[in-house]
């Protein structure tokens, strides 16, 4: 590992951005790295980084401190490089980059790739954070750091299939994954980690066509993913609603088992004991391990 770390810092193209540390100008070099590593990329235009860019820094005495320009900072650089990939990206590669995105995602997020704020990105390049916080006017780093240092290990197979090979089936297990990592993660950033999830779901569809094999079970099973992102935020009476507005007669018997683990799991969350115990046995034991965890993350 040690070996391969070492080769990509030697081999590909990386830019001061102060005199301490040195950040990634490849965009594709990072999302290499971040994919080895198990971690997330943080970019920046390069434009923003020519100006101060003054962010506050927690003490351990529960105070905080100013530090005019993060990007000239040692202790931020090597607080950044120790849980993060850090790519400053040149506006040479807008262009490129824009189209690879344009007509497939929200307004909000073309908005967030067009700023100059800090973006968090997935080993894909996919963008998780959508808002920065200030601080009276600040961006407090050590709060930024704390909420999105997150090791994607649990993503790594998808994410290394997806980097492969991008169909249907790559695209809809990493969104599958991605609702799997959203129960982990601290309540602060899970709604982003799920808003990604229907990222990678709403792909998924675009490959979905005649020439898939059992078309309609998979459709269905999307539909119960995105009742699975609800139980995961905490919204069992929203997924509840979702569930008995379908049509029992219609359930694909492939589709049984998750349907009745969205039940239960509503059921756990809503502390209903009398219909979650009459669901509990047509569980598997990875089912009830996973409704478990969902319940008692969001308790």
């Amino acid at each position: 590992m040690k070996k391969i770390v070492l080769f990509l810092l030697l081999t590909f193209p990386i830019l001061g951005v102060s005199q301490e540390t040195d950040w990634y100008t490849s965009l594709e070099a990072a999302k290499r790295l971040a994919l080895i590593q198990d971690k997330l990329i943080l970019m920046v235009w390069e434009e923003s980084t020519l100006y101060p860019e003054p962010v506050k820094v927690s003490n351990d005495r529960g105070g905080s401190i100013v530090i005019e320009n993060m990007f000239k900072n040692e202790y931020i650089n090597n607080l950044i490089w120790e849980h993060f990939i850090p790519v400053v990206v040149n506006e040479s590669q807008y262009t490129e980059l824009y189209e690879k995105i344009k007509g497939k995602h929200s307004k909000k997020y073309i908005d967030k790739f067009n700023d100059d704020s800090i973006k968090i990105l997935d080993a894909n390049g996919t963008i998780i954070n959508r808002i920065v916080v200030y601080d009276n006017f600040y961006l407090n780093i050590t709060t930024f750091v704390e909420r999105y240092a997150l090791s994607t290990s649990i993503l790594k197979g998808e994410l290394t299939n997806y980097s492969k090979q991008k169909d249907f089936y790559t695209t809809f297990r990493l969104a599958s994954k991605y609702i799997d990592f959203g129960i982990y993660v601290n309540k602060e950033v899970r709604a982003e980690i799920i808003k990604v999830s229907s990222i990678y779901l709403d792909e998924a569809n675009t490959y979905l066509n005649d020439t898939i094999e059992n078309k309609q079970t998979l459709l269905q099973r999307m539909d119960l993913l995105r009742i699975k992102q609800s139980l995961v935020l905490n919204k069992p009476r929203k997924a509840l609603r979702q569930l008995k507005r379908m049509d029992p007669s219609e359930i694909i018997e492939a589709n049984t088992a998750l349907v009745d683990f969205l039940y239960y799991t509503a059921y756990g969350l809503l502390k209903d004991e009398k219909n979650a115990s009459a669901l509990r046995s047509k569980l598997s034991l990875v089912n009830l391990k996973k409704a478990t965890q969902i319940i008692n993350k969001n308790f």
